[in-house]
């Protein structure tokens, strides 16, 4: 299994990172994607892909973040050339239900993180939540360039998705699908491609279920893949190889 989205660089995970490094291993995981938030997390970020060879990290300023950390291309671009092992950029994006950035900060954000990405050609870690219409019309703007598009923690509605499988977009499902309200992400993920599918943690966030209500770690990624699996009815191996071999095609 890949972990493709989790935040190795706070805390409980930052205090642990031992033990969740060998629960990792011993739950069946891979790689590890830990993603970056704001650049004071990037310098974290870079002490942990040398910590361990199984983790890898991005550079990017979470919508969030924008209003307080609004970097250019270049900038962007500078941070992702510091270190080999920075895979890809984000998570970028816009978030309309915090509002915690002003709306046309978050949106120069995002361009200039999807202009990076182009540039660099690799893959961009999208956060959308409350800004469907938006989001889409961002990339669609950027569409000819081809990009390379995550969109994590997808939470979307099915329409979104199928226009954005147009555009070679990768989507990760996290704990959220296994909630109980979560039937219509559920059935919006049952339309997704098989070849289109990622999974994640986004830990220490939303522990999948039987996990819920505890901190997440990225060993609780199997309980999401086998909800997935249900979803998309077909064996857990099979999926485990799937996810794996897309997130390697994508960033590798």
């Amino acid at each position: 299994m890949i972990d493709s989205h989790c935040h190795l660089d706070q805390k409980p995970l930052s205090d642990d990172i031992r033990n969740i490094l060998k629960r990792s291993k011993n739950s069946g995981i891979e790689k590890l994607l830990t993603i970056c938030t704001t650049s004071d997390s990037f310098s974290k970020i870079c002490n942990l892909v040398d910590f361990d060879s199984i983790i890898y990290g991005t550079f990017g300023i979470h919508p969030h973040e924008a209003g307080n950390e609004l970097l250019t291309r270049k900038q962007i671009i500078k941070n992702i050339l510091i270190h080999k092992k920075i895979i890809g950029i984000g998570e970028t994006g816009l978030d309309f239900y915090y509002n915690n950035s002003e709306k046309d900060i978050q949106i120069n954000s995002f361009k200039n993180h999807i202009e990076a990405a182009i540039e660099l050609d690799i893959p961009l870690i999208v956060h959308s939540r409350n800004a469907e219409l938006e989001t889409f019309n961002l990339l669609n703007d950027y569409k000819k360039y081809n990009l390379k598009i995550l969109m994590h923690c997808f939470t979307g509605s099915n329409n979104l998705a199928q226009k954005l499988i147009k555009f070679n977009t990768f989507f990760s499902a996290s704990g959220i699908i296994t909630f109980k309200n979560s039937s219509v992400l559920c059935e919006t993920f049952k339309n997704i491609p098989l070849d289109r599918l990622l999974i994640e943690t986004d830990s220490p966030f939303l522990a999948p279920v039987p996990m819920r209500g505890k901190q997440n770690e990225p060993s609780y990624l199997k309980y999401t893949l086998e909800k997935l699996a249900d979803i998309k009815k077909t064996d857990i191996d099979n999926l485990e190889k799937i996810t794996t071999n897309n997130f390697n095609r994508l960033f590798f």
